[in-house]
């Protein structure tokens, strides 16, 4: 099942980002204050984000997270995965696809879905091409502030 998080969901939440920022699934780890200040985002409701909890049985197993903008390029709205986690014991019972395909059901009026991968995340990339995405072979440039 997937459902949108609730402030009940936010302690398992916040352990679960930073199960995800200590993995090899990540470039980097981040400061826990971006992490609260996502869920603080999601809790009011932001129209920039939507967090989801996915389930399995009644158990939380993982959680996602969708941002949203505009591009001139794909002629129209994208939504950006921004992350997919799933807890290491609800691995391989296809939760990644079933969240990949909610999201491909939820916003098919957008012109794109995005996402990003670790290149050396083998298991991520091979769920990706499955479901149909490919690499846009750009390089990404940021500035954080």
């Amino acid at each position: 099942m997937i459902r949108k998080y609730t402030v009940k969901d936010r302690e398992q939440t916040l352990c679960m980002m930073k199960e995800f920022y200590s993995s090899e699934a990540v470039e980097h780890p981040i400061p826990e204050k971006n992490m609260i200040a996502t869920l603080d985002e999601a809790q009011k409701g932001s129209p920039y984000l939507d967090l989801y909890i996915l389930e399995c049985g009644k158990e939380c197993a993982g959680y996602a997270l969708t941002a949203y903008t505009f591009s001139n390029e794909a002629g129209g709205k994208v939504v950006w995965i921004e992350e997919i986690y799933v807890s290491a014991r609800f691995r391989g019972k296809g939760l990644g696809g079933e969240f990949l395909r909610f999201v491909k059901k939820q916003y098919g009026d957008f012109a794109r879905i995005r996402l990003e991968v670790e290149e050396s995340n083998d298991g991520a990339v091979r769920l990706y091409c499955r479901e149909g995405f490919r690499p846009l072979g750009y390089t990404q440039y940021v500035i954080d502030k």
